[in-house]
């Protein structure tokens, strides 16, 4: 873990109770208390219908693949991430509805074996002492 170098999420105010709920491998989400629907990414108001009654929830940590693109070469702006290229990077749907820009791990990143809407699950890579990441592995 202490030799992480890519780039971290930094929590804030807003943020700080899902990074620590995917630290803790127990993801929660953002549910409005008005419409019923979960959120991501955190916000201060509901998208869909504007309220500020949102109360954070446990998810299940399912999903399908949404979408994804398989990332195979070294582009400067990638450049933390190059020595993992080829690397799945993925647009997961949650069973809860909210959709979540991810990585795709636990399986070749060959577009013959990654299907869109396989199941997925997630999987919390501890990558240091404070930030764990959500990443998603095929059921």
């Amino acid at each position: 873990m202490a030799d992480y170098t890519k780039p971290l999420p930094m929590p804030d105010p807003l943020t700080k109770t899902f990074w620590d709920s995917v630290k803790a491998h127990a993801m929660q989400l953002q549910k409005c208390g008005d419409c019923q629907k979960f959120i991501y990414y955190p916000r201060a108001v509901c998208p869909y219908c504007g309220s500020r009654n949102l109360a954070w929830k446990p998810v299940s940590g399912r999903g399908k693949l949404y979408g994804f693109t398989i990332n195979m070469g070294k582009h400067p702006s990638t450049a933390p991430f190059s020595a993992d290229a080829p690397y799945v990077i993925a647009l997961v749907e949650l069973d809860e509805g909210p959709r979540l820009m991810t990585n795709l791990v636990g399986i070749d990143p060959d577009p013959t074996k990654i299907k869109v809407g396989m199941d997925v699950v997630v999987h919390y890579d501890d990558v240091t002492e404070q930030i764990s990441l959500a990443k998603f592995k095929p059921v």
